[in-house]
């Protein structure tokens, strides 16, 4: 009995408890016995930890315990203070390095030991230890932990432009998790929702960030251990900049830049032309006026999916360079100049591995970053940038976007085979990014599983044992002993017949004026399988008739997928009856998105029979019912939009929802 420190060895437990770690550590022993943490307990740091440092993570662990168990605990420094859990680094270590014992109880040691190889290294066991407490509470398993990550940068990147702005408070949520699972960098994807000076014109109406809202988020990831990395358009993705009247002129087709606003071609046509002589003045004014508000070298500056560059004002100008001199050119000025500043640029590498010999051309004091998101991915391209010799950072996806649902198998194939590319062929770091286009309907909390295999496998990519990952996920974020909480939200991801990103590919057909958007109706031909070819007298209703024709198969089963979100969200409600309070809320989320895919599914299978895709006369009542049940679906979701969101673009998600309500009152097609 330890009376002096109010620590006690207690006995074995009759079975050993499943401990959820995320990432799983590569090296973890469990001992015999637990070991009672004391009610009034102290943290103590040792002298070669620096006291910020020391101080933040102090911080961390004392909040984690008194939520876990109630108990209110002290912090210190130096030897003269006994404590019950020992922060201190290890020169045997390596970096990022660390090592945890619990119940090693030598003379004087704390029974709780952190070491770490460096700053890095301690922080990191910090969070294997809260871990455990959120977990075990006062009563900790007796074990010894050796860690450290396969990468040595592990990335979130979230999209904050495309139709949602995030608030603050999400922002730092979401910073809070990500130094939980151990992610050390951030990046915020911007185009147009950052208050840039002299752009009030883009966005306005965005609820954009504000300079010190960022300047102080940066200041709250640097004591959480995360780097926060800007990343904006500077060359492709710059939609709703060019629809402005003061820089329109930028554009490849400045002509269309009154054209109805259009998701779709949010995504297609946003290209820069780099021949402008006030082109890149622009980009770098971008990089001047954000690059300061945080404290990184590094910056994202962007430049994928350049789909219209050569083909528009470019080529008018006379210019008889080819489009891959043309990138090239333009993005060796970019980094040009982030280089005078003693800055590092990063960039999607899309554009230069689809054309070889800008690869060559590039300067190779740059990161490429690498995004490969098929679900089925092979490592040819991550080996042809790596036969570069450049530096590369592979980037997978948490399969969200322009889903109410994440599809969660797919994240998991996704992330878990580009991790073992990227050790394979020597990448420096991995991300997963988190994108919104059209609209971002995705609810943010819908990627944490995506964000939780991402955790995974960047630390440790060989081990690949889902079934694990997926208990521990479901343990760790929802609190869920049943097992069941995670199946059922992937069973309900897998159930979709008529998805928001079908209704915004029907809704966009019509050009706003009654004809074919032949832009959108080009861009579903070359991209949906099953998709005929529509000739130039196609009209709005013809082209949407062949997009549900296309989609036939799936339609006819809408019974059958909604029996099974029915389903997924009764098992859901079941397994999280025993969950914690946080995990209830996002529980209601995904309760509004399943309610949410089932209406859709409805409407497809509606506007399926009134185009004579599937057998049955349409039903007035029963459309007007569902155009009331997509309206008032729609209120409540946009309150859980408000609980993580600024009002942002919520009205363009309104729009689409409200104008398939009038259609099925009105009983048009069309």
């Amino acid at each position: 009995m330890s009376l002096d420190n109010g620590i006690d060895a207690v006995a074995d437990p009759p079975r050993e408890r499943p401990l959820a770690l995320i990432p799983r550590p590569i090296h973890m022993q469990r001992d015999r016995g637990q070991l009672l943490l004391p009610v009034v307990g102290r943290i103590v740091c040792g002298a070669a930890v620096d006291k910020e440092l020391g101080s933040v993570l102090s911080d961390q662990l004392i909040d984690t315990i008194q939520q876990a168990t109630g108990m209110v605990w002290d912090h210190s420094r130096g030897q003269a203070w006994n404590g019950t859990i020992g922060l201190d680094l290890d020169q045997k270590l390596g970096p990022q390095e660390y090592l945890l014992r619990i119940a090693d109880q030598r003379d004087r040691r704390p029974i709780v030991d952190i070491r770490g190889g460096d700053g890095q290294g301690l922080r990191l066991g910090v969070q294997t230890l809260r871990q455990i407490v959120m977990q075990c509470g006062p009563v900790l398993p007796a074990l010894r932990i050796q860690d450290r990550p396969a990468y040595p940068t592990r990335i979130y990147s979230l999209d904050v432009t495309r139709g949602r702005v995030p608030t603050m408070d999400w922002l730092r949520h979401c910073a809070d998790i990500l130094a939980l699972y151990k992610f050390n960098q951030l990046q915020l994807y911007v185009e147009h929702t950052m208050a840039f000076p002299g752009m009030s014109e883009a966005w306005r109406g965005t609820s954009p960030l504000k300079p010190g809202q960022i300047a102080d988020f940066d200041d709250y990831c640097a004591r959480l251990g995360i780097e926060l990395v800007p990343s904006i358009s500077t060359f492709g993705h710059h939609y709703t900049n060019l629809r402005t009247r003061g820089f329109r002129d930028l554009g490849e087709f400045p002509e269309q830049a009154d054209r109805p606003y259009s998701f779709i071609e949010r995504q297609e046509h946003h290209t820069i032309n780099v021949n402008h002589p006030q082109a890149l003045d622009f980009s770098t004014e971008l990089i001047d006026a954000y690059a300061p508000l945080m404290r990184t070298r590094n910056f994202n500056i962007g430049g994928d999916e350049t789909f219209d560059l050569g083909k528009g004002r470019s080529r008018q100008d006379g210019s008889s360079k080819e489009p891959a001199d043309m990138y090239a050119d333009y993005m060796i000025g970019l980094c040009d100049h982030l280089h005078a500043q003693g800055r590092h640029p990063m960039f999607w590498c899309d554009v230069a591995v689809s054309m070889p010999r800008v690869l060559d051309r590039l300067p190779k004091d740059c990161t490429l970053l690498n995004w490969l998101y098929d679900p089925q991915v092979g490592p040819e391209k991550v080996a042809l940038v790596a036969s570069t010799g450049a530096r590369q950072i592979v980037c997978s996806a948490v399969h969200a976007w322009n889903l109410l649902l994440p599809r969660i198998d797919d994240a998991w194939n996704n992330i878990s085979r580009l991790s073992r590319y990227g050790i394979q062929y020597g990448a420096v770091g991995a991300m997963v990014t988190d994108w919104g286009d059209y609209g971002h309907i995705n609810d943010p909390r819908m990627s944490l599983p995506g964000m939780a295999y991402a955790a995974q496998c960047f630390w440790n990519p060989n081990d690949d044992n889902r079934d694990r990952v997926d208990r521990d996920l479901g343990l760790l974020i929802y609190g869920d002993a049943t097992g069941d909480y995670l199946p059922a939200l992937i069973q309900a991801g897998s159930s979709s017949v008529f998805g928001w990103d079908d209704m915004v590919r029907y809704w966009e057909l019509d050009d706003g004026h009654g004809g074919l958007n032949q832009d959108v109706a080009h861009f579903l031909v070359s991209t949906l399988p099953g998709m005929p070819g529509l000739d130039s007298s196609a009209d709005a209703c013809e082209a949407r008739r062949s997009l549900l024709m296309a989609l036939r198969i799936r339609l006819e089963q809408v019974d059958q997928r909604d029996a099974l979100l029915l389903d997924a969200a009764v098992r859901m409600g079941r397994a999280a009856v025993g969950c914690r309070s946080d995990a209830r809320r996002t529980l209601q989320a995904q309760l509004m998105a399943v309610h949410g895919q089932r209406l859709f599914n409805a409407l497809g299978r509606s506007l399926a029979v009134r185009h004579n895709v599937l057998p049955g006369a349409p039903d007035a009542r029963a459309d007007r019912d569902l155009a009331d049940a997509l309206e008032i679906w729609f209120e409540s979701y946009a309150k859980l939009w408000r609980q993580v969101s600024r009002e942002s673009e919520l009205g363009r998600i309104a729009s689409i929802v409200w104008g398939f309500a009038d259609m099925l009152r009105r009983g048009t097609n069309c």
